[in-house]
């Protein structure tokens, strides 16, 4: 993903894909599949939790099956996609096809991840080159070329490289650093002391690396001993590492310089020598997301013996490739990051797992098969029509703001008039013809796709930027806001709700739940904290009169108060500076997307469907859009890791804010999400 994507995170179901009504509604009966009336739990005042009201009768009875650490929309959508995609690959499986075709290449990878017996059999000889190449490590030099070697074939460790836009020129393609190389999912893990975070960290450090280094040979005391060495190792990166909410800054994480000066910024890494193992070698100059990181790796290569980096590199290269590996390091792969940390208590089985893994590596392929059976032509013009329109309602919506000024008013008219909307799939596709495939490795053939990926990354350095090229594939439940680009991408699988055909659904529910929370969200996304700092031709670069920077960030600081007030779980409350983006997009979609209703035949008419009106369906339609619960392991994950608000907070915090939303639903003083009008918060 690229480093500055925004994720909606929405998620979808693929059994047809919604039409926008072109008639009116009159003409349609929508009360017989009607999801959002079905779904509703009469328990819940809709004014004191919104998201259980509209959702509640669902999740009730559909709990959270052991293999997720959350059930929802979004993983209805996923069986529903996998369950086509196996189709896909067992009738590649039996094709027999032509060596180098996009048939064998999904038939074999198949055919090797279902192999069972071969992954059990090669164990961690699937790994012997690389585990070769780091026991014959004996100098700083040495632990730095390797580390170039396994980054190469994706194995997390301390070298953060990628390829991707400059922030501040558009057109050129850079080679970039960031900050990386940690076991457990963030810095916040290595020092929060809440109840929750200090067990996963103890597990980790007393019984995760230890098992990691017991089935790679070790004996327990030796095992011991170098799972207290990688952890002291880490537990120094993680000190020298940035924050989450330290990241959403695109200034302070923008450091442009020479080679040389790379160099000197880190005296003990030679770093052209590594970069031509990492096929950079025509990189001229380097972005560095954060230097004091890299300073701090300069400082741990003389602070921590050889041996310690060896078991390093080693506990990461395991951990990178234990699910292709066999039962035991996979089980206990599982076991902390699956059970610990996310609180599920079974794996999914392989064939999805196997599918998932081919989405990752080689998910184009599978697109192009997957769009051409389940998107036709005439559906991707449907959501075209929505975009515009959308962007239509924002327009007003930047004519009539009271706080900004002409000035940037006009800026911000040519950058909403540019933004370039990706729908359905890609107009060109990724071209897989030099990637090997083999049946006999699985572990192999998902390092050669990485492998593969890395290349055609390094390859970009010195050419144009390809702006038609997509970071997510079509067949994927999610959509994103790239500001180097300008641009939305919202894949195939984003537009459909379960259990609906086209003609079931009413505009209400296509605007709340498609409308808003999707294509409003990802456009608002481009004038966020974060995405309003890049002009219209996707540079980093001011430009916003000084008076109306400040207006903004005043408004948007009142949404960072309300989010930081929200209590998830235990001591755990949401990080409002960190998810500030996310939640200014939601509250952009719901507002934008609302103005847009309005315009529809089916809200001048005012006519109820199953006791709602046009204006309660929309928000029931929106909040339909986050339906699903999670355990709380993944609860707490997600309030360390992610710049997303838990889902219920995703509709019960934006809609406080919308004065619309409370004559809906005739929401009171003393109901708890009532918020006085003058502590509402609104931007867009």
């Amino acid at each position: 993903m690229h480093k500055m994507i925004y994720s909606s995170i929405k998620s979808t179901f693929l059994l047809g894909v919604l039409a926008l009504a072109a008639c009116s509604s009159a003409q349609k009966d929508y009360s017989k599949n009607d999801i959002v009336a079905r779904d509703v739990d009469t328990t819940a005042n809709p004014g004191d939790d919104f998201f259980s009201y509209a959702n509640g009768g669902w999740i009730k009875n559909n709990p959270i099956p052991a293999a997720y650490s959350s059930w929802g929309i979004g993983n209805l959508v996923s069986e529903e996609i996998r369950d086509k995609l196996k189709v896909i690959n067992e009738d590649a499986l039996k094709a027999n096809a032509e060596k180098g075709s996009n048939t064998q290449k999904i038939g074999d990878f198949y055919a090797s991840g279902m192999d069972s017996v071969a992954i059990e059999k090669l164990g961690l000889a699937a790994l012997q080159p690389q585990l070769d190449s780091i026991n014959k490590i004996q100098t700083i030099e040495d632990v730095l070329k390797v580390s170039a070697y396994l980054t190469d074939a994706g194995a997390d460790n301390v070298l953060g490289t990628y390829v991707a836009q400059d922030d501040k020129n558009s057109a050129k393609m850079m080679l970039q650093l960031s900050q990386t190389g940690l076991g457990l999912p963030n810095r916040d893990y290595y020092f929060n002391t809440d109840s929750r975070t200090v067990g996963i960290r103890n597990d980790y450090k007393s019984k995760h690396l230890p098992t990691l280094f017991k089935l790679a040979g070790a004996a327990e005391t030796v095992a011991s001993k170098q799972a207290t060495d990688v952890y002291q190792l880490e537990e120094f990166l993680a000190k020298n590492s940035k924050k989450l909410e330290d990241l959403r800054d695109p200034y302070a994480n923008y450091h442009k310089m020479s080679l040389a000066a790379l160099d000197q910024l880190t005296p003990d890494i030679k770093w052209q020598p590594l970069f031509k193992i990492l096929h950079f070698e025509k990189a001229d100059s380097v972005i560095v997301g954060q230097p004091e990181f890299y300073q701090a790796v300069n400082t741990a290569l003389k602070k921590f013996p050889i041996s310690t980096w060896k078991e390093y590199l080693k506990a990461h290269l395991i951990s990178s490739y234990a699910s292709y590996l066999n039962k035991d390091i996979d089980n206990e792969n599982f076991r902390f990051y699956g059970t610990v940390i996310s609180g599920r208590t079974a794996q999914l089985p392989r064939w999805k797992r196997i599918i998932d893994t081919e989405n990752r590596v080689m998910g184009e392929i599978l697109g192009q098969l997957f769009v051409k059976e389940y998107f036709p032509e005439k559906t991707k013009e449907r959501y075209v029509n929505l975009v515009t329109a959308i962007k239509t309602s924002l327009k007003e919506h930047i004519t009539n703001l009271d706080w900004m000024s002409k000035p940037t008013k006009q800026k911000a008219f040519e950058k909403l008039a540019a933004i370039n909307s990706k729908v359905g799939y890609p107009d060109h596709w990724k071209d897989y013809s030099d990637l090997e495939i083999t049946k006999d490795n699985y572990a192999a053939n998902v390092m050669r796709a990485r492998i593969w990926s890395a290349k055609k990354q390094a390859d970009k350095l010195g050419k144009p930027v390809d702006r038609t090229e997509w970071s997510m594939n079509p067949q994927t439940y999610n959509a994103y806001y790239n500001p180097s680009n300008n641009e939305i991408v919202l894949p195939a699988a984003i537009f459909s709700i379960p259990g609906v055909k086209d003609e079931e659904a009413d505009d209400a529910i296509v605007y709340g739940y498609a409308a808003a929370s999707t294509i409003g969200h990802e456009i608002t996304h481009g004038f966020d904290d974060q995405g309003r700092q890049y002009d219209a031709k996707g540079n980093l670069k001011g430009w916003w009169q000084a008076q109306d920077s400040v207006a903004f960030s005043k408004r948007a600081q009142k949404l960072i108060d309300q989010f930081n007030g929200y209590v998830v779980l235990d001591s755990l409350h949401v990080n409002g500076k960190a998810t500030q983006g996310e939640n200014i997009a939601d509250l952009g979609g719901i507002v934008v997307g609302l103005d847009a209703f309005k315009k529809t035949e089916q809200y001048k008419e005012g006519k109820k469907i199953n006791g709602f009106t046009p204006l309660q369906r929309y928000f029931m339609g929106y909040a339909m859009g986050w339906l699903g619960h999670e355990r709380d392991q993944a609860l707490a994950n997600q309030i360390l890791t992610d710049v997303h608000a838990p889902a219920f907070l995703r509709v019960n915090g934006p809609f406080s804010d919308v004065d619309d939303f409370y004559e809906a639903f005739n929401i009171k003083p003393g109901d708890k999400m009532y918020l006085a009008p003058d502590k509402r918060v609104k931007i867009w």
